[in-house]
């Protein structure tokens, strides 16, 4: 989408008009200046996000669509939970932590906060264990996704592509 004033209201708009609940929204820069990319998690059948793309798509800044639920794509999530860690279980969270291949990145007398970057199923195993010891903080950033580079050949010709920049 065109990084412009309201286009995330009339995109958050339109979900709220068609009564569905955006289960996870991200919004940050991308490769183009002037381009921002919206990522989206949202719960419903293939008919009701199809429906959604198509009126996405008649919004006036949205550049381009695309639905990688079903194509080859890397999910990631980013959280950072702040746990009570005094020193009777500061060993133990510690370990979970290195367990699910989180870090420890800030430490005071009585807590800990973890940071983890992973599929959102690894980062949701994460926080169910960290719950045990009392998670007194936690933020996440929502799903991000980027479409898997497609693979060729060595030697083989890349396909050709043009794109229009700003065009749907």
């Amino acid at each position: 989408m065109q990084d412009k004033p309201g286009v995330l209201n009339r995109v958050a708009g339109l979900f709220r008009r068609r009564n569905f609940n955006i289960d996870s929204l991200v919004v940050g820069r991308s490769e183009t200046p002037g381009i921002s990319r919206m990522t989206f998690v949202v719960d419903g059948n293939a008919r009701d996000v199809f429906q959604v793309q198509t009126q996405l798509d008649k919004l006036i800044n949205i550049t381009k669509i695309e639905n990688v639920t079903d194509k080859p794509a890397i999910f990631r999530e980013l959280a950072l939970v702040k746990v009570a860690a005094g020193s009777a279980n500061r060993h133990e969270v510690i370990q979970m932590a290195e367990l699910h291949g989180a870090e420890i990145v800030d430490v005071t007398i009585d807590e800990m906060v973890v940071q983890m970057v992973a599929k959102p199923a690894r980062v949701q195993s994460l926080i169910e264990n960290l719950e045990h010891f009392g998670i007194t903080e936690m933020v996440s950033t929502g799903v991000v996704a980027l479409e898997r580079a497609q693979r060729r050949v060595v030697g083989e010709p890349a396909p050709v592509a043009a794109q229009l920049n700003g065009s749907k």
